[in-house]
């Protein structure tokens, strides 16, 4: 779980300190020299730059944005840095709830659908209490309508689940198979050349489906 301060957050405090001292001194170097012309007004545009960088580097950054666990990179060290952090998050905070401890199954890192909900609400809550905007209104949201709204679909989803439905045996067969193929992708040429050129026509018609297949797909 993202910690409230870091030691490097206090080591990059410390580095901007010394950039001002050191923009400061070279500001009042300057001053008394700038009638010599030429170079010396290149060593003031270079502090007028320095000056610029750190009040940059001080300024407030904008929203952040959540990492995604269905999107999340290959390197199995940076995925397990996230799940420890959620971990990390969901005993300090979230199953803190009586309804979510109640909700969240003991098989949930197996299911990628709610692993992406905690990941999403376990920044807002970051958000929402320790971020550079954080505030009361933030935080209002979070438990009026972000963390009910994730309990209930996790219930909804997964609150039935077990270990047992995912083990091997025949009559427990319940495990996860990856994420199901998109219907009627075969048609996307067909539908992109139907509403990039003749969208106020209509429709391609669907073909009937192949025996054995799962849907038909327009023509």
């Amino acid at each position: 779980m993202p910690r409230p301060a870091k030691d490097g957050e206090f080591a990059r405090a410390d580095a901007l300190a010394g950039l001002a001292r050191e923009v400061e001194g070279l500001r009042r170097a300057v001053d008394p020299l700038r009638e010599v012309g030429g170079r010396v007004e290149d060593l003031a545009r270079l502090v007028g730059q320095l000056a610029d960088a750190l009040a940059a580097v001080t300024a407030r950054p904008g929203p952040t944005p959540a990492p995604s666990w269905l999107m999340a990179p290959t390197d199995p060290a940076a995925v397990e840095r996230v799940l420890g952090e959620l971990c990390a998050w969901l005993h300090a905070v979230y199953l803190r709830y009586p309804d979510a401890a109640a909700s969240l199954p003991e098989c949930w890192l197996w299911h990628p659908d709610v692993v992406e909900e905690l990941v999403w609400l376990m920044h807002a809550w970051c958000a929402a209490y320790q971020g550079k905007q954080a505030s009361v209104a933030l935080a209002g949201d979070w438990h009026d309508r972000q963390r009910p709204g994730v309990v209930r679909r996790i219930r909804a989803t997964a609150g039935s689940c077990s270990w047992e439905r995912h083990q091997t045996r025949p009559e427990w067969d319940q495990r996860l198979r990856g994420a199901v193929a998109v219907p009627g992708v075969d048609a996307v040429a067909s539908i992109a050349g139907w509403w990039a050129a003749r969208r106020d026509d209509p429709a391609p018609e669907p073909t009937p489906a192949p025996v054995g297949g799962n849907g038909a797909h327009p023509r």
